[in-house]
Formats: C-alpha cells, structure tokens, sequence
C-alpha cells in the first residue's frame, strides 16, 4: 500500500507541513514499524512528496495507524485527508515504479528520485522497517529505474536544481563573472549550486551556524566565509541569495528584506530559496528590487521553456508498465518469489565474502581464471534458489510451503539487516492480503 500526498495534489504549503527531515524519518521509522496492521513500511519525503510504502495484511488497519500517526505528529485534519491518495496492491506497486523513474515528479527532481528511494531504502533496512516483501519491491523499482536511465529517456532532457538556478541567474545578470553569491546553509544543494555558479566566474561566501561546516564547504568552493553577525552586511553586498539552512522558522522576513532594499538602493538581488520547508517569507517577492524563487518557482520556469519530451515519457512508461505487469504476474503466481530473491542475495553475499577471501589468499589469478571462478559461483547459487523455487511451489498445501519458507528463512538467516539486501524483519506470515481496493487517486 501507497499513502502520501505529492506536487500533484498539495501546494507547496501544505507539503512543507509534512515534510518529514532525515532525523525525523528514522523516529518515524521506530514509530510506524510498531504500529498496528504495519508489517513493514518505508518512508519517501522530499521536496515535492511524503509517501509512505507499506506493507500490511489488513490495509484499513494500517491505514488507521497512519493516519493516527499524521495527526499527532504533523497536526492532520480530517478537511485535509483529500490531499492523500490510498493506492493498494496492483495499483501501489505500479505507482511506486513510476516514482522511482521519476514519471511522477516535478522536471526538476526527475534525475534525483531514484537516489531519494535508495537513501529511505536504506534508512529503513537500518532499522529493521522493512522485510523480505517490501525489499523486493524497492530493488525491482530501482532496477526498473536503471533501464530507464540506460535507455537515455529520462537523461536526454533531465534538468538539475543546480542548473535551472544557474540557468535563472544568468537569465537576470547575463554573465556572472564578479557576482557576488551568498550562501545561507551548508546544505548539497546549495554546494552544487553555488559550484555552477563560481564556475561561471561568481565569487561566494558562506554563512552558517556551523563555523566548522561553513569553513569546510568554503575551502571546498574556494570561496569565503562570515559569520552570523556579518550576515547582514553580506545580504546587503550579494548579488545573488541561495538559501537552503535546513531551519523549521522563516530566517529572512518581507520586513528584513524591505530594509535590505532599501540600503540597496532596490539594486536588484535574485534570492533562490533552495529549503525545505522554505527559508525566505514568500511575501518579500513583493518587494520591489528582490526578485525570489522557491522551488515550485524554478519548477514552473523549467516547465514553461522545456521542450517536448511525449515521446519519451512514453517509451519510459512503456519499459515501466511491461516490467510491473511481469513482476506482478511473478509474485501472484508465486508467493515465494520474495524469500527465494532474498535466500539468491544471502547466497550471492556468502560466496563474495569467500571469494575475495580466496582470491586474497591464493591469488592472483589471470583475467580468464577469475571470470571461471565467478561464473561457477553464479551457476551454483542459481541452481539452489532455483531448486528451493520448484520445491515450493510443488508443495500441495499453503500451510506447508510457509512452514518451508519460515524454515528456510531461519536457518539463512534472512530476517537480519543489513548484510544481504532482503530479509530485515519477516513480519507475519501465512495471512492473506486483503481484497479491499479504495483508490483514491491512480495516476
């Protein structure tokens, strides 16, 4: 099951509000994994969505945890519940495959997504929050996501924050050379921002709380560094604000910037407001001689002189219905699929382990002994998971083949993190998913 709201269904206020930050996410994790109905759960927040990737035997019941969850945390009313969407089963695991090809997300954030699913991927399996089931849906999405990339269809016109910032700024100034940027955080987005920038010949400062971080990205960049104290004097002198701190408050107000204008002499200043939720008041775009950008901002610039690209998104989402169709009819005709794809990674990380023990120790081998020692590997732990596939699946009674299937994840130990990609926490077995189907969006 997918529930989450994204760019589609809720404005950027509304998203910011549910914005979950990395530290948040792992005592989301800790929470959400506890929670009645949730077996297994996964959670996806950027800039443009809050999804949660469950898996659940009885999806009202974990939907009612999720819920109870988003209104304690996050203050969720029940008016708002319609910027969620619900898709289970089928439709869930398709839309999760979109996602991860960036088919559902602002042009902007395209080329990104698919590294935000592998960091909350990882997150979760670092904390147990996900198992044999859900593992397999996130590593057939980012594989799904590899042809994608391979086919050159989502890369061909793939636009970066990084260059649609430098795009905008060169669009208002012309040339940076001798611009002054000011850097407000020290977060990677403004890092490869502002590297863009002083490539075209900027020169940057950077503030933050941290004098230590502030420190260490300036001499990554080349560039200066002010304190706090002087970051007024630096507002004042920029000639372009990338703000991204990474604050939960509003750290420039409209007043703040009408004053800055003011000793400007409403000289202009572009602000490109990187953060999430936002550092800048939206209101000072109403001051005359600042010209500012959030990301919905940038999104909407890109869009309105993008080229386009139909004929691409539609090979990608050919690629993408053919491979879920195909996964789909696997795993509904063989509800072993996940324990047999965990059991191949727990064989596939036994046998690398011993393999660069051996070649460390009776090595080295030529180029030709090597690959006939990897590919008799392959074959072996091909021909078991093959054979633990059959005999499952030949198995008369339902009862019997999750006996076997408990077994076999007991004794490869496939429930515990992280050392092959499946098998953090088994959850409950031998109960049947529930036919329910509320779809409250399928995209």
């Amino acid at each position: 099951m997918v529930v989450g709201l994204n760019h589609r269904t809720a404005p950027l206020a509304m998203r910011e509000r549910f914005w979950i930050s990395e530290n948040r996410r792992y005592e989301a994790l800790r929470q959400l994994k506890r929670a009645e109905g949730i077996e297994e759960v996964l959670v996806l927040s950027t800039c443009c969505r809050t999804e949660f990737l469950l898996w659940a035997s009885e999806p009202t019941l974990a939907a009612n945890s999720l819920v109870h969850y988003l209104s304690v945390q996050h203050g969720l009313k029940l008016s708002e519940w319609e910027h969620f969407y619900r898709l289970l089963d089928d439709a869930a695991v398709t839309y999760f495959f979109r996602v991860t090809c960036g088919l559902v997300s602002p042009r902007l954030c395209e080329s990104e997504v698919a590294a935000h699913v592998k960091e909350a991927w990882e997150q979760a399996q670092a904390l147990g929050a996900t198992g044999a089931r859900l593992n397999v849906v996130v590593e057939k999405a980012l594989s799904i996501s590899e042809q994608v990339r391979h086919a050159s269809l989502s890369t061909q016109s793939a636009i970066t924050v990084p260059a649609a910032a430098l795009h905008l700024a060169q669009g208002i100034f012309g040339s940076l050379q001798g611009r002054k940027v000011l850097l407000l955080g020290t977060g990677h987005i403004n890092e490869l921002s502002a590297a863009t920038m002083i490539e075209s010949g900027a020169a940057a400062v950077v503030v933050d709380q941290s004098a230590s971080r502030a420190q260490e990205l300036a001499q990554k960049l080349g560039a200066r560094t002010a304190t706090l104290a002087e970051r007024w004097r630096c507002l004042k002198e920029a000639d372009i604000v990338l703000s991204a701190t990474g604050s939960p408050h509003i750290v420039l107000t409209r007043e703040e910037a009408e004053r800055i204008a003011e000793e400007r002499n409403r000289v202009a200043l572009l602000i490109i407001d990187l953060g999430v939720p936002r550092d800048v008041d939206p209101d000072v775009r109403r001051v005359d001689g600042v010209i500012l950008y959030d990301l919905d901002g940038l999104e909407r610039m890109v869009e309105s002189e993008a080229g386009d690209r139909t004929a691409a998104i539609a090979e990608a989402e050919t690629i993408v219905a053919r491979e879920s169709q195909a996964f789909r009819g696997q795993l509904h005709a063989d509800g072993a699929v996940p324990t047999v794809l965990a059991l191949r990674h727990r064989l596939d990380e036994i046998c690398r382990q011993e393999l660069e023990s051996f070649l460390e120790e009776r090595g080295p081998f030529t180029r030709e002994q090597d690959q006939s020692l990897h590919a008799i590997t392959n074959q072996v732990i091909q021909k078991i998971a093959s054979f633990l596939a059959r005999e499952l699946k030949e198995l008369p009674a339902k009862e019997e083949q999750d006996q076997m299937t408990a077994a076999v994840t007991r004794l490869f130990h496939l429930e515990s993190p992280p050392t092959a990609l499946a098998g953090t926490r088994l959850g409950r077995e031998g109960n049947e998913r529930s036919k329910e189907h509320q779809i409250a969006i399928n995209y």
